[in-house]
């Protein structure tokens, strides 16, 4: 290697380094502010915070590397052309492209190991810090709630709409499913509102339910008696209720009982995830399709004339199975024929929710898939743009290039974002909006590395003013008038 790249190489990874490190470090406390309402108040040792924190960090990487490589060649690049060091390489015949040669290389070298970093560290990081948060959301029933899923805590399964108030303590339209001795859920408790209350030196918690019904399937003994169905109902203005909390403080938070989600698994695996998910979406859409159509009596009518007619429309006699002059027959046949259609309506609106379920999650794995892969290019092609544009501003502290770092890579990271966001629901294709941020940035990174290296300026107003002014010249009009001009001043 030689001086000069030497010189470059020490004088980046330097400032890479030093941004990698300030950057992370903002992330870092920006993700524990994040989660503080999940580790505060539980009495968790530090070692415990941190190891949430080392395994969450390393899905920050792909975030925290574009924006330190970007800003990183702009401070480096910009101090060589501020301090007329890229003038006295040009003078010895060293051109921009030989400057970013040994940086071009580093790069590739660094898109190769962020590869290997995403397919491998980040999916064991998601692991652990997944599995950590939901065995640390054990440790506090409250925070072991979420509004509008049922949540089990020791032997209920609770479902609220709304919690508010201190800690989150009060409830809103609550519905409970108590478990009995043989693990059957024949108690259901619905309430207006509810109160958790405990203390920390007492092992239960208290429920207070105000305004509701409990209900109660009472299973006899005798087979006759069953037949009944008995049941009990009882309202109530108050129902207090205590739950075990000893199980909340005997949590093990090296158990992983979550191993299947599509940000813990590797390229490979989520290529099988994908062909399988496939596989088995089609086969659902087939049985329900014929299913549904099995069902239709108007569908069979159409598929029997089709079969002995070569026309493809539906039969202008398709309601000749009427075969009454009584009109209160046909009537109450019409009544039948229109809650048959609102019941498959209602079997269509709710498969298609599942179904368009089942796609997002499809699209998910597939658009993980592609992420991996992008993260192979995005580092050589902001160093790219983030070199050309300190060449050409010639400013390397931290005011210009730290804007221009901020709004390119805010850019970069928003387009990805609302593209993916968009994918999830089969709006665009996953792949073509995992990649639409680096199709954007290539182009850009080509023309600012040719502006670069020919001496020009980012924007050169001569490139569009000129032109603008031939063409308004050389219309007819204006072209008389200069004319007339012209031969009124001779």
């Amino acid at each position: 290697m030689k001086i000069i790249d030497r010189y470059i190489l020490k004088s980046y990874l330097t400032r890479l380094f030093s941004v990698f490190t300030i950057c992370m470090f903002i992330f870092v406390i920006q993700t524990f502010w994040l989660f503080i309402d999940e580790l505060a108040g539980k009495g968790l040792d530090i070692l415990i915070i941190l190891k949430f924190l080392v395994y969450y960090s390393p899905k920050l990487i792909p975030l925290v590397l574009p924006l330190s490589v970007l800003l990183a060649s702009l401070m480096t690049y910009g101090t060589l052309s501020e301090n007329y060091e890229f003038a006295a390489m040009k003078s010895t015949g060293i051109s921009l492209q030989r400057a970013l040669y040994s940086l071009v290389v580093f790069h590739v070298l660094l898109g190769i190991g962020t590869f290997y970093f995403s397919n491998h560290v980040i999916p064991y990081g998601e692991l652990k810090s997944y599995n950590l948060r939901r065995n640390l959301a054990k440790l506090e029933p409250t925070l072991a709630i979420r509004e509008g899923i049922f949540n089990e805590i020791g032997e209920i399964n609770i479902k609220v709409k709304r919690k508010y108030g201190d800690n989150d303590r009060f409830l809103e339209d609550v519905i409970i499913h108590e478990y009995t001795p043989n693990q059957k859920n024949t108690i259901v408790i619905k309430a207006e509102r509810g109160e958790m209350k405990n203390e920390p030196t007492d092992p239960n918690l208290k429920l207070v339910l105000y305004n509701g019904n409990r209900y109660e399937d009472i299973e006899p003994k005798k087979a006759r008696e069953r037949e009944r169905i008995p049941h009990a109902k009882v309202s109530f203005e108050t129902y207090e209720m205590n739950i075990d909390l000893s199980k909340f403080n005997q949590v093990d938070l090296e158990e992983e009982n979550h191993k299947n989600t599509f940000r813990m698994k590797k390229i490979d695996q989520l290529k099988i995830s994908i062909d399988t998910l496939q596989q088995n979406y089609g086969k659902d859409q087939e049985v329900f399709s014929e299913n549904f159509g099995k069902k239709s009596a108007v569908t069979q009518i159409v598929k029997k004339e089709k079969s002995t007619s070569a026309q493809d429309s539906i039969p202008s006699d398709i309601f000749g199975f009427i075969e009454t002059d009584q009109y209160w027959q046909k009537a109450q046949l019409m009544d039948e024929a229109i809650s048959s259609v609102r019941i498959g309506l209602r079997n269509l609106t709710s498969k298609r929710g599942q179904f368009f379920a089942y796609q997002k999650l499809i699209n998910l794995h597939k658009i993980e898939l592609q992420k991996k892969y992008t993260l192979l290019f995005v580092s050589l092609l902001l160093f790219l743009i983030g070199a050309s544009l300190g060449a050409i501003i010639r400013k390397g502290g931290l005011g210009l290039p730290l804007v221009l770092s901020v709004l390119i890579f805010l850019t970069y990271h928003y387009i990805g974002l609302f593209s993916t966001n968009a994918a999830e629901d089969n709006s665009i294709s996953p792949f073509f909006a995992s990649w639409l941020s680096t199709f954007i940035l290539t182009p850009f990174a080509i023309i600012l590395t040719r502006r670069a290296s020919s001496d020009k300026g980012f924007v050169s107003i001569s490139n569009f003013y000129y032109p603008l002014v031939e063409k308004i010249k050389a219309l007819p009009f204006v072209k008389r008038k200069l004319q007339t001009n012209d031969s009124t001043r001779n």
